[in-house]
């Protein structure tokens, strides 16, 4: 694909993907309520889920549902209800020093990468983006293999950037956060953001 066009999708994916939404949310609520363990990966579902979207953009919205509908319900649910047990693990946690790294081996990493995918595929800003956008800045039937290959890469690249912005903004928001009434507090606002996020996902 020409130059142009990739850089006016990698600009309007980045304003896209840096406006709140329930990927945000997730990601934001996540880190404040039990700092950046695990972050990564989660986000990594958050952003392979912008590729299935792109995938089916490119490839055809009925073509992949027909295929694959059954694995995304899956996909979907399971991690909604991975999102609500995460809310209910933050909510009635004991307030932790921020100085002490959060324990990793306590979430398997498919489980936390099927939460972040979850949370992509039932968002609806990500969906119309993908659906009712894309087609307006690239002439999908014109993209060959390379091209999507590119777009793909590109989609990556930029939601890494973005993503990683909110970890690091949020990981030394926690930081600040010494007193354990504090935590208490933003404990709770984090699971409460993380059902929110579960629940936009379950309505879709």
């Amino acid at each position: 694909m020409d130059l142009a066009a990739l850089s006016v999708f990698a600009g309007a994916l980045f304003v896209a993907a840096a406006s709140p939404g329930p990927g945000i949310a997730a990601i934001v609520a996540r880190v404040l309520g039990t700092g950046a363990g695990g972050a990564v990966i989660f986000t990594a579902g958050v952003a392979f889920g912008d590729v299935l979207w792109l995938s089916a953009a490119i490839g055809g919205l009925a073509l992949l549902a027909q295929n694959f509908a059954l694995v995304f319900q899956a996909v979907k649910w399971a991690g909604v209800l991975y999102l609500v047990y995460l809310a209910y693990k933050m909510w009635t946690s004991a307030p932790k020093p921020t100085n002490v790294r959060a324990a990793e081996g306590g979430e398997h990493p498919l489980v936390l990468f099927s939460a972040g995918l979850a949370v992509t595929l039932g968002n609806p800003k990500t969906m119309v983006f993908y659906m009712a956008l894309l087609p307006n800045l690239i002439d999908l039937e014109a993209v060959t293999m390379l091209g999507y290959v590119e777009l793909s890469a590109i989609t990556l690249a930029v939601l890494a950037i973005v993503f990683g912005f909110y970890i690091v903004l949020a990981a030394r928001a926690r930081r600040l956060l010494t007193r354990a009434r504090s935590m208490r507090i933003v404990n709770r606002f984090s699971a409460t953001a993380m059902v929110g996020a579960a629940a936009w996902v379950a309505a879709r």
